[in-house]
């Protein structure tokens, strides 16, 4: 008798393990990242060592259990000012994620804020600048998340992608974007994060129009 109620409860139990099964083998959606190390930046030694040691490795650990893969490349470029003030890119490439990795952001976004990074889709190219001197790790759930975290999720939520954002819906997309950090640094819960990441992908490789 207790025999039979045991196999009962298993079977009941079977499609609620294989359903957890599934989910975790899941392949995981390949994010193309292509990080552009700034020649000109003067990082300290200290947060160098703790971007990539501590930062840049969390970040991809807190993306790869929501199912998300950073495939990354890597190469060296340069950040130049023109007449305007506005900064000028080299290194970056179209059609993928491009992390510019620098010791502070361009003065002309950051206007003395000691900004820790910056996210933006810029002359047709998606864009996270990272100022490594003022990078951190997760800190405090909903809101101090990892930096790489915090401005990838700003293109894969499609924050970059909207045109004239108001201040207020700035402060919005801020918030919502470190509520999907803590979802995904606690408890590795990537599935909304995936769903808009697969459009904003194909967003990324869309031809630009001039």
């Amino acid at each position: 008798m207790s025999g039979r109620a045991i196999t009962r409860r298993v079977l009941v139990g079977m499609p609620a393990v294989a359903a957890g099964l599934a989910s975790s083998r899941q392949v995981p959606l390949v994010l193309p990242v292509h990080r552009v190390m700034n020649r000109w930046a003067r990082c300290t030694p200290q947060a160098y060592h703790a971007f990539w040691s501590r930062i840049w490795p969390e970040a991809a650990g807190n993306f790869g259990r929501g199912g998300i893969q950073l495939q990354c490349t890597d190469r060296q470029g340069e950040i130049r000012q023109m007449a305007s003030g506005r900064p000028l890119f080299s290194g970056i490439e179209r059609g993928v994620l491009n992390v510019v990795l620098t010791d502070q952001i361009p003065p002309y976004w950051d206007e003395a804020r000691s900004l820790a990074g910056v996210s933006g889709f810029y002359g047709g190219y998606a864009l996270c600048v990272i100022a490594i001197n003022n990078a951190h790790d997760d800190r405090i759930p909903f809101v101090s998340t990892n930096t790489c975290v915090h401005e990838i999720l700003h293109v894969l939520m499609q924050d970059v992608f909207v045109n004239r954002s108001k201040w207020y819906q700035s402060s919005e997309h801020e918030l919502r974007v470190d509520w999907y950090a803590t979802q995904l640094w606690l408890f590795g819960n990537g599935a909304a994060v995936r769903r808009s990441a697969e459009v904003s992908l194909r967003r990324l490789v869309a031809p630009v129009i001039v």
